[in-house]
């Protein structure tokens, strides 16, 4: 469909939550933001798109209005200083997305400061950390929009409106709407245009505790590989793209051109990822993995023994955390095997070791022993490792998305809606139980949990390569 078409026709980015450019927000942050859409008014301008929220987030906007420009700090780990969201937060702030319709072509630094009454320092920051975004045409408004959102939507959408504007000639209403990243505050942004601006951006304060160079295990001339750090994210979020693993290793290796993201590990889990060091080579690790030429084992800290063997689960294939698995096949669920190669009991980690990787036990009935499971990973799914071993009653130590519905299923069996005792025996039941699943269990861990990419090797071993001991470790005698 062209532009000339009726605006009935656009795709919603809001039907699934936010779609991002970069690796996946989570589903509380995506349902937060997604409440954040806003009303149409008029100003001296023209149109601005402002913000409907409640008393709480309310508060939590004003927060962010202070004169960050007059915050510093020093370098830290020999990085360039970078003070104006620095310092980092210790915790993440609830999250603030605001969405705007540009009223009056302009630089996008320029508009973004004056329609929300925000430094020109901090945007540009937020425009470096990759939380802002553009599209030529504004989004349909999700189910919840009011009357009066719905009918200025369809003012600016309008086929008279979208028709004077050249930019979008012979494009379809689908492309028009794709989103993209704005990268220089100095971007020109003609009136109509969509923003959306991701006024708190999730943190990563980790990674400026972390000695870069110590972590990098191998250097060649087309990838690196880096044993990660729990609580950083490999190649960034939807909203932060600064703070990530591919860019302090870039940086710490001196390296002018920015390493690539081949594959991703969770951020709360540690241990081997392959960085590429160019896009060429960035393709041709894909192709090994798609041709299953990748081989990962994980060391898994589990609170209780599983068995040796391969375990096999079907998970459901919708992209929402905690992640649904049953030992029952399921019609287009995806088949999920892994193999256990060891099992071996080993201390439970000190109260020293928990405190500084944000460990929880949840209250875990026996804390006197973990498990050590070495783990070879024969598919691979997001999740996949922490669900698996939780769905056996084995969860990861410090899994705050597992664990605790480990615990509660153990206390109250079919309580998990694919569990082997599930209770329900009507779809209506099954929905209501997997309602209930989800509004009770997901808390993202903080910081770590007991689960390492210890070895990753590709064709057939001819690279091979292993991460540090894990840090559940480095506490036992």
């Amino acid at each position: 469909m062209k532009m000339g078409s009726a605006s009935a026709g656009l795709v919603s980015i809001f039907s699934n939550g936010y779609r991002s450019l970069g690796a996946p927000v989570s589903s509380w942050r995506t349902l937060a933001s997604s409440s954040l859409y806003k009303h149409y008014k008029r100003n001296s301008k023209g149109a601005v798109l402002s913000c409907l929220s409640s008393s709480k987030i309310e508060l939590a906007c004003l927060s962010s209005k202070v004169d960050v420009a007059q915050t510093t700090t020093s370098s830290v780990n020999g990085y360039h200083k970078y003070d104006r969201l620095l310092p980092c937060p210790s915790e993440n702030g609830p999250p603030r997305v605001e969405h705007l319709v540009v009223s009056e072509g302009g630089p996008v630094l320029e508009y973004i400061c004056k329609s929300l009454d925000l430094p020109p320092l901090f945007v540009a920051d937020l425009i470096h950390f990759g939380a802002v975004y553009y599209a030529l045409v504004c989004p349909q408004p999700p189910p919840s929009a009011t009357p009066e959102q719905i009918r200025i939507f369809k003012e600016v959408t309008a086929p008279s409106v979208l028709s004077k504007r050249t930019s979008i000639k012979g494009k379809t209403v689908r492309e028009a709407q794709k989103t993209f990243r704005i990268t220089h505050v100095e971007q020109f942004v003609e009136a109509g245009t969509y923003l959306r601006v991701h006024v708190h951006p999730k943190r990563f304060p980790r990674c400026y505790e972390i000695d870069w160079k110590s972590r990098v295990i191998a250097v060649a001339d087309s990838y690196v590989v880096l044993d990660k750090p729990a609580g950083t994210s490999v190649g960034g979020t939807s909203d932060n793209i600064e703070e990530s693993c591919a860019t302090f290793a870039s940086r710490a290796l001196g390296f002018s051109t920015p390493l690539k993201t081949t594959h991703q590990i969770d951020n709360c889990t540690e241990g081997c990822v392959v960085l590429a060091r160019t896009k060429e080579y960035c393709s041709i690790f894909h192709g090994k993995i798609r041709e299953k030429k990748v081989k990962k084992l994980y060391l898994a800290l589990t609170a209780a023994p599983v068995p040796i063997g391969i375990i096999t689960h079907y998970m459901r294939p919708i992209n929402v955390a905690p992640r649904l698995i049953s030992e029952d096949f399921i019609k287009g669920w995806y088949l999920c095997k892994l193999e256990v190669m060891e099992c071996k009991e080993v201390p439970w980690p000190d109260p020293v070791i928990q405190q500084k990787y944000c460990i929880e036990d949840f209250e875990w009935p026996s804390k006197d022993r973990a498990y050590e499971c070495k783990i070879n990973l024969l598919t691979g799914r997001t999740h996949q490792v922490r669900a698996q071993l939780a769905a056996c009653g084995a969860p990861i130590v410090g899994d705050s998305m597992y664990m605790p519905a480990a615990i509660a299923e153990m206390a109250n069996p079919g309580l998990s809606p694919f569990g082997k005792c599930k209770k329900y025996t009507t779809e209506s039941d099954k929905e209501m139980a997997v309602t209930k699943w989800f509004a009770r269990f997901g808390k993202e861990p903080k910081v770590a949990i007991g689960l390492q990419a210890c070895q990753i090797s590709w064709d057939d071993g001819e690279h091979f390569y292993e991460a540090r001991s894990p840090w559940w470790r480095s506490g036992m005698a």
